[in-house]
């Protein structure tokens, strides 16, 4: 049963600025606060949080709040390599028990902004449900050169390392 985290995640954040701390270690340090906070609530269940980041160079990108936003993610992905840090974290009584971190190398092809403009325009809101303004799994393929990763990372959830953790703790069949 999907339940949601109670938690800030730019308040989580906010504290790591300027640290060193990585876009990898910033993904896990929001998984692992959304699963614990979720199994502190449910603590005879085994709980599943999971966080992504987007990173190009230094900066870590966030879900865009407007279309004005997802244009100009897209505009500074355009031609670049970016990555996609997805962290998953099992929880149960409020502790994390086991973490994970796969990243995917993402090398966007140069687009024209009209182009951007029409993708937008046909993905519509979609493009308001990710931290890089697409889904592979659809239209925003075509945004690609390459992609160096499985694509459970992409999607946001490290599933086969998931899996076998979850057939380890015979949390599912195996």
């Amino acid at each position: 049963m999907p339940e949601a985290p109670r938690v800030d995640e730019r308040a989580l954040e906010a504290p790591l600025e300027g640290t060193g701390v990585t876009p990898d270690e910033v993904a896990l340090v929001l998984a692992e606060a959304k699963a614990t906070e979720v199994s502190a609530r449910y603590p005879d269940v085994w709980v599943i949080g999971g966080d992504q980041t987007l990173s190009l160079d230094d900066l870590i990108f966030h879900k865009p709040k407007d279309m004005d936003g997802a244009r100009r993610h897209l505009l500074a992905l355009s031609g670049k390599t970016h990555f996609l840090n997805s962290a998953i974290v099992l929880a149960r009584g409020g502790e994390a028990v086991w973490t994970h971190v796969s990243i995917a190398r993402m090398t966007m092809r140069p687009v024209k902004p009209a182009f951007i403009g029409r993708y937008l325009a046909r993905v519509g809101e979609k493009a308001l449900e990710s931290v890089g303004a697409y889904q592979i799994e659809g239209e925003g393929i075509q945004l690609f050169e390459s992609i160096e990763g499985d694509y459970f990372t992409v999607v946001g959830v490290p599933l086969l390392p998931l899996l076998a953790k979850l057939r380890e703790l015979k949390a599912i069949d195996g």
